[in-house]
Formats: structure tokens, C-alpha cells, sequence
């Protein structure tokens, strides 16, 4: 008898490897990165991947519940050079208190010997178990703290002077529920859409609230039946209004959803990025879409081409605020100032684009901002400025359901909001969107 087999590892080691991957990636979260989830790459089985995405995005959702935590238990503020103690809690609290069928005792043991592990947090294992342990206690006042508290202040004072004071439990039950999966479709299909389990919500936009397999796992990937879109975000691009084979400039392309959609439209597309590795993500996505388009890698802000172009789609880079359903860790990571370094770029691109505008062609400006700055503020900037253009309202009816999202100045301004129409369930991104005309 070998008295020297290795022992097979209790289940709660076992489940010690995925808490500590999810411990990782999250203090990278932490240190500004933004949130990627595990792929089949990383880890492979599949209940371990969705277990260690699912703690990470609790945790995130949660921020400043746990903030509110910390605050209480860690009188004198979170320990200076401590690795990653503060994720090692982060994940334990928000499996302790918001995932309630995870096991509480193996959440807090796992946590203690995660920070065993480490010669930086060997010495607060104490202070971990501490934490978790009046968690465990307090659960019930925990589990029920205020969702004012999920958003930092600054960011709250901007969305009640913006939307109204109710506008911040809204955002919040947004925020806990996530996004749903929105698909549009590349043809009218019947089969596929049953197949996926989906339920049409706007036209060609297919949303699936549940699923068990990865994006690229489910029926019509392969295919290229569709791509991932956010319904929100499919609205700009059917807005360009312009005729069959007109040519149109993407200019900030990246990740290609618009790009496919105006393709879709038979227009002549040149989608356009700065980052070379994002171009070549869009043209994988193309070519499994099977849409051809005219890539170039250049700066939006000097980009010249040789002929102007009937429409310019500019989907600017902003704050991002309005896809905090699906990026949380945006919430806590946007500082006030970055709002205005934004603005800044974002009217370089402006000024960029109307040089490539053809007379009476069609611009249409676009964030995923929630705030008015890279909003409202921006598109009257744009009126004020720029006397060659003229504003072209959009009209509810060029997007039926969700017309309500339309302002009196002919912008849209849609919300992530916990119910978008009375038909549709589920939130959607926050968007704006204004259109011109070049005269």
C-alpha cells in the first residue's frame, strides 16, 4: 500500500482555486482595468467559470454596499500595502450576503485561508474572519441597505439634477438585475430566434433572458446569424436615412455593431479606429458576419480621405456612464474631471467630421453617457458652432416603441432604466443621440 498517494483535495480547497482567480482579476478591477470575464481559455470548466464571473459581478454591482461595510468594520481604513486583502473581502462579502445559495461557511473559511496564503495578508486573516463573521451576524440589515448607496454622491447629485430624485432607484434596480443578452439579427429567422430561446423586442433585436451556453456556443454563431448589440444601442444607426449605396464613415468603429448594422443597410461603409488590434476584432466580426466594409487605421481627429461621404456616424468616446448594467466597475472608476477631458476630445472628433461631410450629408452624434455634458450640452455646442449645420430632429416614428425616449429638442435620450415599454421586459443601455444635417 502507498502510504504517499496524494489525498483528494475536501471541497473546500477545491473550491479555493476559482475564489482565488476571481480574487485576482477583481483586484485588477480595483487597481482601473476594466472588468473582462473568464473565458473557456482561462477556466475551463464551465460551472467554475460562471461561479468565478458571477462572484466578480456581485461584488461590482455591490460596490458600494460593501463600501458602506468597510466604512463600519474597518475603523481605521482599509491596510496600507496589503495585496489583495481588499478583494479577498470584497468577493466574501458579496458571496456571503448577496448570493445566498453559495455555502456561508465554506464562503468565510476559503476567504481566511486565501489570505493564508499570502506573506502580505497572512497577518490580517484575523481581520478577514472578523469582517465576515459580523457580516454573517448583521446579514439581514446588510442584505437590506439603501440603493442611494450604490452610486458614488457626485454621480448622484448629476442623475437627479439631470433625469429627477426618483431617477437613482431606477438606475439602481438596473444595476442589480444586469443586462439581458441582445442579439440582432442578421435576417428575419422564426426558427432561430426559437432555437435561442429569445424573444423579439424591436425589429430585427432579439433579446434572451436566459442562457447556458457562451456567446459563441449558441445557435447561428458560427453561422453569423447575428451579433451581440445592446437595443439601445441599435437605434443610432437606423437614423442615417440615406439612400441605398450611399457612402458612410464609421469613425470610431470598434467593436462593429453599428458598423454591420449600416452595412445591413446596403451603404458603402469605411469604418475607422485608432487601435490597430481593435480594427482586427472588427474585421474578424465581419468576416464571420459575412458583411464586407473598408477598414482604415487612423486617427479620427486628423483622418482625411480622398472623397467626402454622405453620413457620418461618430459614436464618440465618453464617460460610458449609461452601460453601467453591464460595466459596473465604470461607476466607481469615472472620476468628474474625466467627463470634461472627454468633451474635449469628443468636439476635436466633431470638428474632424464635418470637414468630411458632403453638403447636405448627414451627421449623427452618439455617447453612452449619462451625462448631459457629452449629451444635451454637447449636440446645442455642436448648433451654436457650426452654422453648417442644421439640427434634424429625430421623429418617434422612426423608432416606434421607444419614441417616449425622444426629447422636445429631437434628441434621443434613452435610460437604463428597469422597464423600457410595457411589452418589453428587461432595461437597456443609456444612450443620446443627435442628428445634422450639412447644408
Amino acid at each position: 500500500m502507498n502510504n504517499n498517494r496524494k489525498k483528494t483535495p475536501i471541497n473546500q480547497q477545491a473550491g479555493q482555486q476559482v475564489r482565488e482567480q476571481a480574487i485576482t482579476r477583481l483586484a485588477k478591477v480595483l487597481n482601473g482595468a476594466p472588468f473582462i470575464p473568464f473565458n473557456e481559455a482561462i477556466i475551463s470548466d464551465g460551472r467554475d467559470r460562471a461561479l468565478a464571473n458571477k462572484l466578480i459581478t456581485t461584488a461590482l454591482r455591490r460596490h458600494g454596499h460593501i463600501n458602506y461595510i468597510f466604512e463600519r468594520q474597518l475603523k481605521k481604513g482599509m491596510p496600507a500595502r496589503s495585496a489583495n486583502f481588499e478583494s479577498i473581502l470584497r468577493i466574501a462579502l458579496a458571496e456571503l450576503l448577496f448570493l445566498p445559495k453559495q455555502a456561508e461557511h465554506s464562503s468565510i473559511f476559503l476567504a481566511v485561508e486565501i489570505a493564508k496564503k499570502n506573506n502580505k495578508t497572512r497577518h490580517l486573516a484575523k481581520l478577514v474572519n472578523g469582517v465576515l463573521r459580523t457580516a454573517q451576524r448583521e446579514a439581514e440589515k446588510y442584505k437590506n441597505l439603501p440603493n442611494h448607496l450604490l452610486f458614488p454622491k457626485w454621480l448622484i447629485e448629476k442623475w437627479q439634477k439631470s433625469y429627477g430624485a426618483e431617477i437613482i432607484e431606477d438606475f439602481a434596480q438596473a444595476l442589480l438585475e444586469g443586462a439581458p443578452l441582445d442579439l440582432v439579427l442578421r435576417e428575419e429567422d422564426e426558427k432561430l430566434i426559437s432555437e435561442l430561446n429569445g424573444q423579439k423586442i424591436f425589429q430585427d433585436v432579439v433579446r434572451i433572458y436566459q442562457r447556458d451556453k457562451a456567446v459563441d456556443k449558441m445557435a447561428g454563431y458560427d453561422e453569423g446569424s447575428w451579433w451581440v448589440q445592446d437595443v439601445a444601442a441599435s437605434l443610432p444607426a437606423r437614423l442615417m436615412a440615406l439612400k441605398k449605396n450611399n457612402s458612410v464613415l464609421d469613425m470610431c468603429v470598434a467593436p462593429g455593431g453599428k458598423l454591420a448594422q449600416l452595412l445591413k443597410q446596403d451603404y458603402q461603409v469605411t469604418g475607422l479606429d485608432i487601435d490597430k488590434e481593435r480594427l482586427k476584432r472588427v474585421e474578424g466580426n465581419l468576416e464571420r458576419l459575412k458583411y464586407s466594409a473598408k477598414l482604415e487605421l487612423s486617427d479620427a481627429r486628423t483622418y482625411s480621405p480622398k472623397n467626402l461621404f454622405d453620413g457620418i456616424l461618430l459614436d464618440a468616446p465618453c464617460s460610458a456612464t449609461g452601460t453601467f448594467r453591464r460595466h459596473p466597475e465604470l461607476i466607481w472608476q469615472r472620476k468628474q474631471h474625466d467627463i470634461k477631458q472627454r468633451v474635449k476630445l469628443q468636439r476635436e472628433l466633431i470638428a474632424n467630421a464635418i470637414k468630411c461631410l458632403k453638403p447636405n450629408g448627414v451627421l449623427i452624434f452618439i455617447t453612452c453617457s449619462l451625462e448631459i455634458e457629452e449629451g444635451e450640452q454637447q449636440a446645442s455646442w455642436i448648433s451654436k458652432t457650426y452654422k453648417e449645420l442644421i439640427e434634424l430632429p429625430i421623429k418617434k416614428e422612426e423608432i416606434s416603441d421607444f419614441g417616449h425616449f425622444i426629447s422636445k429638442d429631437g434628441y434621443l435620450r434613452t435610460l437604463p432604466i428597469a422597464k423600457i415599454t410595457d411589452n418589453i421586459s428587461g432595461s437597456m443601455d443609456g444612450f443620446f443621440v443627435a442628428r445634422f444635417k450639412r447644408i
